[in-house]
């Protein structure tokens, strides 16, 4: 790295002086922006809140979380400034007057600038070795050049580099392969987080406040110093909470019982609240970093800028880039309240209350704020681990997972329009529970035989086996009566389609199923973002017509369909086309092509296509209906 370092200095000082006009539009800009408007100048002044209701006449319910939210710090910061500049003698008024003053007209112009100056050492030199993309072979059975295939991990290192908001904007990218190349969004795909944890003495400071200033000490009994996870937003503790935090939260929870006539905030809250936490309970506690919400803000304007200075380059507003910088600003800061993510836990929860087989961890939002979250410890196996135990694929539990998993997708698709909008390995993980009424065969109904300690004592069983014996252990737990249990984690983004994109995604794979592969095409350019951008329509639709025709030609049996396949093919006409599809919409078909993927790595004869048809025709649960049962 060092030697690539010393090859970059010329060309970045190069691009250091190229950038010094560009920063001070950049700082012009920010000097235009009208102030106590927007609420990306603030940060939240109290982050002791336990309670966030959704904000009525919202498109969906996380949107009117995440306006509510916003509406919050707004409030907050107005009221502390109108406060602060009208009590007092008028010399504290002129103080308070001109901290502000400075505050948004020097300080966090000056910081921003220094924070372009900073990118511009990152990025610049990267775009300027952007021509190396036409150089080198090409890669085999692909158009991409091994240039390219440098330049993108180049790209992927310096998003690393940026900080959060710019892994964050790598993961997204990689998501839209709508208008990113598959090759660059499966090298931005491996961006992890090179995040330091935070300092313990930040964690109790920011816990301490979240709790309204109880001690730290008195907040825990057992605190496990060293974070499970760190993240770009947050990291995470394993902890349990000692018998005075519990007490104060069921009394302060009372007070605001007493203060309402209808329920704490409606039917999910209230279920949530009626399994109390008790002392011996292991939770997970979820702190943001300090200042990342500053951070991101400042980043987010940065992207902005230079989102409305490229929309100016002609052919280039088919992107709508400051629109998608919009909608990532948006993503960013739903993940800047963790009471967001608890209420998409308790959500999921609700709808899933007669799945016993699908679990998401319990959110205790009575402790939970905007900087800290509180929920149930899931002790679990990564789901990865059954993606790499090849030789028992398409077998007993290993498939169970399989239909399970993608059983509780087609849920959140079709009946909840509710879904899940990280659904990566990562965040699925599997443990086992006893049925003895149903043993090795299709659970007509659950009735979980066993408590959570068998559940933790198979699960310490199997991690601690080398993997080579897994399938035969398995096969064992299979026979013995055991089934799969499927946890999903991290739910801090959820997908709603709103009315309007949930019509067109019923029609298009109306017309997909209907093997109308000119139907779809016209389907996708009439409801796009931009219809008048879109590159030539009409050959659009026949190229989507041909890939349907030779998708129907294909013998229909079982695995020979491949709606992912179908999918990401579409998706790449519709980069080459310039079709611009609703970001919510290439979440869901993103979301399809994961899914697909893992449910075919554990069962290769999985036909989601069949399994869609199925749900919408006769209901759930899919699995085995199709297939006539498991097998060993």
């Amino acid at each position: 790295m060092r030697q690539f370092g010393r090859h970059l200095r010329p060309s970045l000082r190069s691009g250091i002086r190229l950038s010094i006009p560009v920063a001070v539009g950049l700082v012009s800009y920010e000097l235009h922006r009208p102030a106590f408007i927007s609420n990306e100048a603030f940060h939240p002044i109290d982050t002791s809140i336990h309670e966030l209701k959704p904000e009525k006449g919202a498109d969906t319910y996380e949107m009117g979380l995440y306006e509510s939210s916003q509406e919050e710090i707004v409030d907050q910061n107005v009221h502390y400034r109108h406060e602060k500049t009208h009590t007092g003698n008028w010399i504290k008024r002129l103080f308070w007057y001109t901290k502000f003053f400075v505050e948004d007209y020097v300080v966090e112009p000056v910081v921003i600038f220094g924070r372009f100056v900073e990118l511009s050492c990152i990025f610049v030199p990267v775009f300027l070795l952007y021509p190396i993309c036409f150089f080198g072979k090409r890669q085999k059975g692909s158009t991409v050049r091994s240039g390219a295939l440098a330049w993108y991990r180049m790209l992927r290192w310096a998003a690393e580099t940026a900080g959060a908001s710019f892994i964050k904007l790598g993961q997204w990218a990689a998501s839209r392969t709508d208008i990113f190349s598959r090759e660059m969004c499966n090298e931005l795909g491996n961006l992890h987080s090179n995040a330091k944890a935070h300092s313990l003495r930040a964690t109790k400071r920011i816990v301490c406040q979240s709790f309204g200033g109880m001690p730290f000490e008195e907040i825990f009994d057992e605190f496990n110093d060293k974070p499970v996870g760190v993240g770009a937003i947050a990291q995470v503790y394993v902890a349990k909470l000692s018998p005075k935090a519990i007490q104060q939260a069921k009394d302060n929870d009372r007070e605001q019982w007493k203060a309402k006539s209808d329920a704490f905030i409606d039917k999910i809250m209230v279920t949530e609240h009626q399994d109390p936490l008790t002392t011996n309970q292991k939770v997970a506690i979820k702190v943001l970093h300090p200042n990342v919400d500053i951070n991101i803000n400042r980043d987010l304007k940065i992207m902005s800028f230079f989102a409305n200075c490229i929309d100016v380059i002609p052919t280039m507003e088919w992107l709508s880039l400051p629109d998608e910088v919009d909608q990532f600003a948006i993503l960013m800061r739903l993940q800047l309240d963790l009471r967001i993510e608890a209420l998409n836990l308790a959500k999921f929860r609700e709808n899933f209350r007669s799945r016993l087989d699908i679990h998401f961890p319990k959110p205790y939002l009575n402790f939970t704020t905007r900087d800290v979250l509180v929920e149930e410890y899931i002790y679990a196996i990564p789901i990865q681990k059954f993606l790499d135990l090849k030789e028992n694929h398409g077998k007993n539990l290993t498939k169970e997972i399989s239909d399970k998993g993608l059983d509780a997708f087609l849920k959140m698709l079709i009946l909840d329009n509710f879904v899940h909008a990280d659904l990566h390995p990562g965040n699925m993980m599997i443990r086992f529970y006893k049925n003895e009424h149903y043993k090795h065969e299709r659970e007509y109904k659950i009735v979980k035989s066993s408590n959570e300690s068998d559940s933790n004592r198979v699960t310490k069983e199997l991690l601690s086996l080398p993997m080579s014996k897994w399938a035969d252990k398995l096969k064992k737990l299979y026979n013995q009566g055991y089934h799969a249990e499927i946890c999903f984690l991290d739910a801090g983004l959820v997908t709603e389609l709103r009315a309007e994109d949930r019509r067109n995604f019923i029609d298009l794979f109306k017309a997909l199923a209907e093997f109308d592969g000119y139907r779809a095409g016209e389907l996708m350019v009439e409801r796009s973002r931009t219809p008048e951008t879109v590159i030539n329509k009409e050959i659009y639709a026949l190229k989507v017509e041909k890939l349907v025709d030779r998708m129907k030609e294909r013998t229909f049996t079982l695995g020979s369909i491949s709606i992912g396949d179908l999918l990401d093919q579409v998706l790449g006409m519709v980069r080459t086309h310039h079709v611009r599809m609703e970001g919510d919409f290439v979440t869901v078909i993103v979301a399809i092509l994961l899914l697909e993927g893992i449910g075919r790595q554990l069962d290769p004869d999985l036909d989601l296509f069949a399994r869609f048809v199925y749900a919408i025709v006769w209901g759930f649960p899919t699995e085995n209906d199709i297939y006539g049962g498991l097998t060993n």
